[in-house]
């Protein structure tokens, strides 16, 4: 990737959130420009405490409406930048940035939906409602609106079949209500263990609807991974399509992908799987980064729409490793006004959280671990966390801790 690093440039980058969403960002900063980049978030984790490529501020109560205001127009008025990029890394911070858009300092300018759009796409039962027949396949659905002494529908919920699939509609809200037991997916098998969810989940004070939904059959490897970049005219520019071979194994990290190979799949790999998608993206007329989350059913051959989010996700550093830098994207698009052409992102690429052992013991699909392998002996894994120019040893003894833990969970979570 060619540096346009330039000392004068009159613009700068601020990242909101400390996960591995918000390190990798960083680190497209830092590769591109050789600059630390200044990150703001309610904590700091050590994905990015132990970090030399970022000035990290904890600004507590962060993602309450007034505070984010406070905090953001403060850092704006000390900043001698014309413009400042805004990027955030979760479902929250997105949110906050599109509806604070009107009561933050005019320098701030960011590549985001409308709110209108935000809510058709993030609200799940809005999506599953909203996009039942468009250009792609989902689930089959049952919306439940979580309220005190609600019936469930037995005849719609006996035509989904068990297993099901119960998450929240509003993924923001659900997490605000924490309870014990609380998965961000659940699967149930029976009606009795489907009314125990859902009494779990009301009780917890949450009260906007659940998806129950029918389960695709499939382990890990039947995920697959697609992320768009929409330019501010709601074009196209990039995309990608990746088969998943391992997610998160703890409770609360489920959906969470945790190794994938860009430009692969086990039932063949062609461009007509993401043209609907495309077609999709601009007709809704979307801005900015998202991430399609998608399950092939082999009872079908089809791959169906799980949901979309309205960011880069926390595995997307790939399109940065395969030369086509996120952060520049952004900086191409808004300040320098770039037009470009679409392109699918067709290397094959291993984006790998997990150490190699890992790999081999649990990748289920004999192709994709093949492929995977055979990418480690050309030296073709990336680790969006391990930053050869991000070193201490702090920060080498979390990572090694961070492999020995991938370790422990995948042997005691199996599913």
């Amino acid at each position: 990737m060619k540096k346009i690093y330039n000392k004068e440039k009159n613009f700068d980058v601020l990242i909101l959130g400390s996960d591995f969403n918000a390190y990798y960002m960083a680190r497209c900063y830092h590769e591109l420009y050789n600059q630390k980049v200044d990150v703001i978030s309610k904590k700091a984790i050590g994905v990015v405490s132990y970090s030399k490529i970022v000035n990290f501020k904890e600004v507590p109560n962060f993602e309450e409406h007034k505070k984010f205001v406070e905090t953001l127009n403060e850092y704006a008025k000390k900043s001698d930048k014309e413009k400042i990029i805004l990027i955030g890394t979760s479902d929250e911070l997105v949110r906050l940035i599109i509806e604070n858009k009107e009561k933050l300092n005019k320098k701030y300018i960011h590549n985001y939906p409308s709110l209108e759009i935000l809510n058709q796409i993030l609200v799940k039962d809005t999506f599953y409602q909203n996009f039942e027949n468009c250009e792609f396949e989902i689930p089959k659905t049952y919306i439940y609106p979580c309220r005190v002494n609600e019936l469930l529908d037995e005849e719609k919920i006996e035509k989904l079949m068990y297993p099901l699939i119960v998450k929240p509609g509003n993924n923001i809200e659900y997490h605000n209500h924490k309870f014990e037991g609380m998965y961000k997916v659940f699967k149930v098998f029976s009606k009795k263990e489907l009314q125990e969810v859902i009494e779990k989940i009301e009780k917890s004070g949450y009260k906007s609807n659940l998806i129950i939904q029918e389960f695709i059959p499939g382990d890990d490897c039947a995920l697959f991974d697609s992320v768009f970049y929409c330019s501010k005219n709601k074009k196209v520019q990039l995309m990608t399509f990746a088969q998943i071979g391992l997610q998160e194994r703890n409770p609360g990290g489920i959906g969470n992908c945790t190794l994938l190979v860009n430009g692969f799949s086990e039932h063949g790999y062609d461009k007509k799987i993401v043209e609907p998608l495309k077609n999709f993206m601009e007709r809704i007329g979307y801005q900015g980064f998202a991430e399609f989350d998608l399950k092939y059913d082999y009872r079908d051959g089809k791959y169906k729409v799980l949901e979309i989010n309205p960011r880069q996700a926390r595995s997307s550093y790939y399109l940065s490793a395969g030369g086509h830098n996120l952060i520049q994207y952004l900086v191409d698009d808004l300040i320098y006004n770039k037009e470009k052409e679409c392109i699918l992102l067709k290397e094959k690429i291993l984006l790998s959280f997990v150490p190699k052992n890992v790999v081999k013991k649990y990748v289920t699909s004999e192709p994709l671990k093949k492929q995977a392998l055979d990418l480690i002996k050309k030296g073709k894994m990336i680790n969006p966390l391990k930053y050869k120019k991000d070193k201490s040893i702090k920060r080498n003894l979390y990572l090694i801790m961070k492999d020995i833990n991938y370790k422990k969970k995948y042997k005691k979570f199996k599913w």
